[in-house]
């Protein structure tokens, strides 16, 4: 491959030695066809060189890198599944593939997503729909572009296979997905050996992950492992705040899906709130409402105390309970940081940002203006004010019930200009379920791309007024 000048390949997972991983091999599939390519990110990882061809041959055929990872490694990990511990396990349907630096010096991983079988596919076909590859494109676009910490989309390729399939019409059309995250490493890989009393390899997979990507962590005055729960603590929580200002409703938060890095990713039956909804439930097959939107900051604490469980096989004598009840306090602190950014304002200090907070959830709560509407109109505070009250949502402002917002908002001043054409629109970029249905349904009857490519334009149009692309995040 021709290497960029900034491509550097960083193979550190086989620091760890054996015991974490399988070695597999890539599925050989019938067809290459492309259907997204994640260039800036490329571009940032030093691969962006790669033309058509060597692109299909790393991401589809799974040739290695240069200098990388010779031989792909699904990854053995445990978890608990809608509260349900589950033994059974592992990298099912993807590996990881590569590991390389940004231009940042931050380790990144290249994991896959439908690659074939693994020893963990339970059974499975180790696939990827191509709907599925699709709709995880259009969450990480939409998430990135809203500032949320997430994985990235790097390459969707159609494979050519005919997959069969309980919760979508079949036979359905295949893909293969490469995903650029801020580590691989889940809970349930820390669970995982706790249960089956590895501790050395426990200790080692620590001493790891801060090497790698956590290095505050050695610093901690009560010692590395404390300071380790500490750090996946505030990422955590700054990870749910993120999500809850959006409005995302991820889904499937088992602490399998959770990583030390506090990144979202793996979406599956993922939703964005129409409106405000603490109820709203994402997973058809969630009939608790285990993990409804309001719920999400609770799931992923109870996550974490799973984690400090395992951690403590290794210093039982050290307590893990102070870096969790820093919990709610970080994630308070950093969601009202993550609205502010949301709304496009300044803050003014907690007393007025918390009242300001406080008056446009009640009126939300109460209100059948769109989520993604409201913040599109008052962005930036109240000299949008002419545009939102002429706008499609500008009977509800006129409302007695606004009132208490529209003063709160007053002395608001932008973060940022919202001179961008963007902000022109009467409506915000959306990503709502009855739109990626749409996407789909060209997709699948017409095979007619230009609609999600119209949307991903927009999307990265979006990201581009709201500051989202100013500096690298993975």
């Amino acid at each position: 491959m021709p290497v960029s000048e900034h491509y550097r390949p960083a193979p550190r997972f086989l620091d760890l030695g054996e015991g974490f991983a399988d070695p597999v091999t890539a599925a050989e599939f019938p067809r290459q066809m492309p259907r997204f390519r994640n260039d800036r990110w490329a571009h940032r990882v030093g691969l962006e060189t790669l033309d058509d061809g060597e692109w299909a041959r790393h991401f589809v055929g799974f040739a290695p890198l240069a200098d990388n990872l010779r031989q792909p490694l699904a990854l053995r990990y445990h978890g608990h599944q809608f509260l349900t511990y589950n033994p059974d396990l592992g990298d099912g349907r993807g590996f990881l593939f590569a590991q390389v630096r940004d231009e940042a010096g931050r380790l990144l991983d290249l994991g896959t997503k439908g690659s074939g079988q693994t020893p963990y596919s339970r059974g499975g076909d180790g696939r990827l729909t191509l709907k599925g590859g699709v709709r995880e494109v259009l969450a990480t676009e939409m998430l990135e572009a809203l500032s949320v910490d997430t994985s990235k989309t790097f390459s969707l390729m159609e494979t050519g296979e005919a997959l069969m399939r309980h919760d979508e019409p079949s036979p359905t059309r295949s893909s293969v997905l490469v995903r650029l995250s801020h580590s691989h490493i889940r809970f349930g890989t820390f669970q995982r050996l706790a249960f089956h009393r590895e501790l050395d390899h426990l200790r080692r997979l620590v001493d790891y992950a801060i090497e790698h990507y956590l290095p505050r962590a050695a610093e901690h005055p009560d010692g590395a492992l404390v300071g380790f729960m500490d750090e996946v603590v505030t990422r955590s929580a700054e990870m749910a705040a993120s999500i809850m200002a959006v409005g995302f409703v991820h889904g499937v938060l088992n602490t399998d899906n959770m990583n030390i890095t506090g990144e979202c990713f793996d979406y599956g039956p993922y939703r964005f709130l129409p409106r405000y909804d603490s109820k709203f439930v994402a997973a058809y097959f969630d009939h608790s409402g285990l993990y409804a939107f309001g719920r999400q900051p609770h799931a992923i604490l109870w996550n974490l105390a799973q984690l400090a469980e395992a951690l403590q096989n290794i210093e039982s004598e050290v307590s893990l309970a102070e870096p969790l009840n820093e919990f709610q306090h970080r994630f308070a602190a950093a969601f009202l940081e993550r609205f502010l950014l949301r709304l496009g304002v300044e803050p003014r200090g907690e007393e007025h940002d918390v009242a300001l907070a406080e008056a446009i959830f009640t009126f939300l709560e109460a209100s059948p203006v769109g989520y993604d509407q409201f913040f599109f109109d008052w962005y930036g505070g109240p000299g949008r004010a002419d545009r939102a009250d002429t706008g499609p949502a500008a009977d509800l402002y006129a409302e007695d019930g606004f009132l208490p917002v529209r003063r709160a908002l007053e002395s608001y001043g932008p973060r940022r200009p919202v001179d961008h054409p963007y902000f022109e629109q009467d409506t915000p970029c959306t990503l709502l379920i009855d739109e990626i249905e749409d996407l789909w349904a060209g997709i699948a009857e017409r095979d007619d791309w230009a609609p999600f490519t119209d949307k991903i334009r927009a999307v990265h149009t979006m990201g581009e007024a709201m500051g989202a692309y100013g500096s690298p995040s993975a």
